[in-house]
């Protein structure tokens, strides 16, 4: 082949793929799935954050809110969403049908922490063995931060949650464990450090009631997970517009917002010590 007809050809190859994934992207409606997040004005910041996402895609984007990481988990393993933001609990757990899309930078790091707090009043409690026979607030049970961690401490220890403490209860949201501990609702809870932390910026006077009284070591921060079979140049749209965001004027100011510093790729062996701790909770 002549050089000029080669470079023809070359050019209407790459002009189709261009056209492909402009077919591809034009109108296509993405479900993003979340859990209810700990926004005062959650409705007004996810439309934003909709439009943005929109705008900068290509693609129609919708955010789905259910009430627990389960149905979210079920959703997108069924493909009822295309898109999720999830714990790395359920993540690990449906690893095979889901990929890593982005996962989100908090205080400049991909991880984050399980939080064990207490009442600020309370003095007495100086580790986690000393909330024996008292009250204590899970968040969610396909929470990592907030049901998986507290329960390998207490597997350690040889011991259930009902075997080990007076009483023990759900929120199903990281900002009730705050608030059920700042009333004295609870005695103590497991939250994620990300939700305690930023809670410390918009509402200091829920968390100057509750106290840190351990913090776990260093975990993947839940991510950003795709279907498999998610259109490719779909997943590379979102993808780019995440990894994006840290640099653009409005997306700067919605990762202020979630009290976020970007998004950065991700794999699954960011999450192998969540699947080794359910492997050992568990036996699964």
């Amino acid at each position: 082949m002549h050089r000029r007809a080669f470079v023809l050809a070359l050019a209407a190859f790459g002009t189709s793929r261009w056209a492909r994934a402009a077919d591809v992207l034009n109108g296509f409606e993405l479900r993003i799935g979340l859990t209810p997040v700990f926004l005062d004005d959650q409705a007004a910041f996810l439309n934003r954050w909709r439009i943005y996402l929109s705008e900068r895609s290509g693609l129609r984007v919708s955010f789905v809110q259910r009430s627990s990481y389960r149905e979210i988990a079920e959703q997108i393993s069924g493909q009822a969403l295309d898109v999720a933001w999830l714990c790395g609990y359920p993540y690990v757990m449906a690893q095979e049908r889901l990929n890593v899309l982005a996962v989100p930078l908090h205080l400049g790091r991909p991880e984050y922490h399980s939080y064990l707090i207490v009442g600020a009043d309370d003095a007495a409690t100086a580790g986690f063995e000393d909330l024996a026979g008292k009250v204590f607030a899970f968040s969610d049970p396909n929470s990592f931060s907030g049901s998986l961690y507290p329960r390998f401490l207490l597997h350690r220890m040889g011991r259930s949650p009902e075997q080990f403490f007076r009483r023990s209860f759900f929120t199903w949201s990281h900002r009730k464990v705050v608030e059920a501990v700042a009333s004295g609702l609870a005695d103590g809870g497991a939250v994620a450090g990300y939700v305690w932390e930023t809670l410390a910026r918009i509402h200091p006077e829920i968390t100057v009631a509750t106290r840190v009284l351990a913090r776990s070591p260093a975990y993947g921060f839940p991510p950003f997970v795709a279907r498999a079979g998610l259109p490719r140049e779909v997943a590379m749209a979102l993808q780019q517009v995440f990894f994006g965001m840290r640099a653009d004027g409005e997306g700067a100011r919605l990762l202020e917002t979630l009290n976020l510093d970007g998004f950065v790729p991700g794999d699954f062996s960011m999450y192998q010590p969540i699947r080794d701790m359910v492997r050992m909770v568990e036996g699964r």
